[in-house]
């Protein structure tokens, strides 16, 4: 049960998050705003390291700095960037692949086989989350950086991302099906590599851009971080603690379904259709769950 409240947890922390994100992805690169973030969040987070034991294998350490540089490092970077160049809800229509793409993973490379209601939820799950976000596939996106004949480069970063989650949460749940180390230790080491990775990106240059910020934009983007980064990513690890990754991240993928409660600047109607086909994705939850 709490590996299931965690993935609606972190979905909801995640949408709010992305939406505060995205009204700086105008004015600041996606790297600043990730390196910006992430170093945060690491420095809430710096307590969790007390729990870090030197009986710990190094292997554990490599494999989690790894996931943190490729699914937060390169993973949200690329996410960023999509919110900049497509918005909110065309970036998570893009990401309603994530569930097929992480059971795929955890069938092929850590023998997690789900059982066949489980896989039925989960094609039923991305189903329902495309048809619902394929209704905001036709407005206009008001400050998209690229045209509309360059569609195929500009949902490369979107697919980027998904692809990059999906592996850095599969190496978070090879290290937790292999040791015991808890979630708030896992999220801080993760946080680690995404920093040295973004660092070393910048060549050590930080643009730390929140000092030009008013004071309600700053305290907004600063609880966007404990949401998204610190508890997100926290939640995120306990799912793929206590569930497979395939069902945590069917669950975790119900961000786009709250999007439209909060994209009021590029939402349209929720008509009968969204609706029926929102009910139809909790009747594929439900397969996964029970």
């Amino acid at each position: 049960m709490i590996g299931i409240l965690s993935a609606f947890g972190a979905a909801i922390s995640w949408t709010y998050a992305c939406f505060i994100w995205r009204t700086h992805t105008q004015k600041y690169k996606s790297t600043d705003i990730n390196l910006i973030k992430n170093i945060i969040a690491f420095l809430v987070f710096t307590p969790s390291f007390i729990n870090l034991s030197s009986a710990t294998e190094f292997k554990y350490i490599f494999i989690l700095l790894l996931s943190g540089i490729i699914g937060i490092g390169l993973g949200d970077t690329f996410y960023l960037k999509s919110l900049q160049t497509i918005g909110t809800r065309k970036t998570l229509s893009v990401e309603t692949l994530s569930p097929l793409m992480a059971a795929l993973s955890g069938e092929i490379f850590i023998n997690e086989n789900l059982a066949p209601k489980s896989w039925i939820g989960i094609i039923i799950v991305t189903i329902s989350l495309f048809i619902i976000l394929k209704k905001g596939s036709d407005f206009k996106e008001e400050n998209s950086s690229f045209p509309e004949k360059n569609n195929f480069k500009i949902y490369a970063f979107p697919f980027l991302s998904v692809l990059c989650a999906v592996l850095g949460g599969l190496f978070s749940r090879i290290v937790f099906l292999q040791s015991d180390l808890s979630p708030f230790l896992t999220t801080e080491i993760r946080l680690l590599g995404a920093i040295i990775f973004l660092i070393t990106l910048k060549r050590f240059k930080i643009n730390f851009f929140l000092k030009n910020l008013e004071k309600k934009p700053k305290k907004r983007f600063l609880l966007s971080i404990f949401l998204g980064t610190n508890i997100g990513i926290l939640l995120q690890q306990i799912v793929f603690k206590t569930l497979p990754i395939g069902i945590g991240w069917a669950l975790l993928s119900t961000s786009p379904v709250i999007s439209l409660f909060f994209a009021r600047n590029e939402e349209r109607e929720i008509t009968k259709k969204i609706i029926f086909f929102t009910c139809f994705l909790f009747f594929g939850l439900t397969l996964i769950i029970l």
